[in-house]
């Protein structure tokens, strides 16, 4: 028995609860979990916005070590640290062998449809975004766990599997930031601060967040911001007036409105690029007229994990973790139990905090 964070129904609230994890089977491995961040996705499968099979056990950003091994699993062995892998690609479907897209998988959320353990009543459950992290210990499949480079602690690893991937990838594979552009960022929470940071690597020069919370302008600046503004109607008025009356050459949108991809989009110059995070419900519609698209001669494109192949950019990222130049720790805001996600999904709601981590 393990205690785990369940969600009995779309809407409902987390109970905190124990449930019956068997051994892994073939091609699976056992994680005892050190960590899981409380992303905005896994809100997002709590109220509908995503789909998810219930009950399930939610979280997708995790790391620890591995418990356990079932039969024919040959890439990690017991003791060894790891990161899950939220989304696996199979490397087979015609996304990952003919177009070398992995991030773009037709099968990386196989696992999320198949029960993988079972309440003590013996109701099954699901796992949320195929690695249920919301507990002391989960089973995913091996393709669903990437050993983890030497020189990063395991707790703050967790950070890698969704945050840091996603905003590394969106500054380096989508909007691909060069030396000396300007950045703008809509959203300063896990996703936004790891742009940020990700940005400053890569050698931006005017750093421009953006977000409802003044409480976040100093975390933002710490992650590399040179300037804060809060969010209002005039804000692609003051991005334009901060760079030269031309807008900024990159825009990265993190919070998944369609009010603030459309200000992303306006606060991006003639010629830039517009990049959207941000996971909104289908409901959120965003409208562009034929001539703007065509006179302003911008790109929008949308990011899915990053654009990133985690067996790839991982050891980059340690890479960056090891020589001091990505902090990890700073996009904490809050280390929290089990009990405490209700909380952090309310903190999320508000537009307040960074990332909220589960540690065990």
């Amino acid at each position: 028995m393990v205690r785990a964070a369940v969600l009995t129904a779309v809407n409902a609230p987390l109970e905190i609860a124990e449930i019956d994890l068997p051994e892994p089977g073939p091609g699976q491995v056992r994680v005892r979990l050190a960590a899981a961040g409380v992303c905005h996705s896994d809100l997002s499968l709590s109220n509908g916005t995503l789909r998810q099979p219930v009950p399930a056990v939610l979280g997708h950003e995790g790391a620890g070590t591995v418990a356990a091994v079932g039969e024919g699993v040959t890439s990690v062995v017991p003791g060894a640290a790891v990161i899950l892998n939220w989304a696996p690609s199979c490397g087979q479907c015609h996304f990952c062998a003919a177009l070398s897209e992995p991030w773009l998988c037709q099968h990386a959320n196989a696992a999320t449809t198949v029960p993988y353990a079972r309440t003590t009543g013996g109701q099954e459950l699901y796992p949320g975004l195929s690695a249920a992290a919301f507990a002391e210990e989960t089973v995913v499949p091996e393709r669903a766990v990437l050993p983890l480079p030497d020189g990063v602690p395991v707790a703050d690893a967790a950070l890698l599997g969704c945050a840091v991937l996603t905003g590394y990838g969106a500054v380096h594979h989508c909007a691909r930031v060069r030396t000396g552009e300007s950045v703008a960022v809509f959203g300063v929470g896990g996703v936004g601060l790891a742009v940020l940071q990700s940005a400053r690597i890569a050698g931006a020069g005017q750093l421009i967040a953006v977000d409802v919370s003044p409480e976040k302008e100093e975390m933002a600046r710490a992650a590399g911001a040179t300037e804060f503004l809060l969010a209002a109607e005039t804000t692609a008025k003051e991005i334009r007036k901060l760079t030269g009356g031309h807008g900024a050459d990159v825009a990265v949108e993190c919070v998944g409105r369609a009010e603030t991809i459309r200000t992303a989009w306006n606060s991006t110059r003639r010629g830039g690029r517009t990049t959207v995070v941000g996971i909104g419900g289908k409901e959120q519609q965003v409208s562009f007229s034929a001539l703007e698209i065509f006179h302003f001669a911008r790109t929008l494109s949308g990011c899915v994990y990053g654009n990133c192949d985690p067996a790839r950019d991982l050891p980059v990222l340690a890479g960056h973790v090891r020589a001091g130049c990505l902090d990890l720790a700073a996009l904490v805001t809050d280390r929290i139990a089990l009990e405490g996600i209700p909380e952090a999904f309310t903190s999320m709601l508000a537009g307040k905090g960074g990332r909220a981590l589960v540690t065990f």
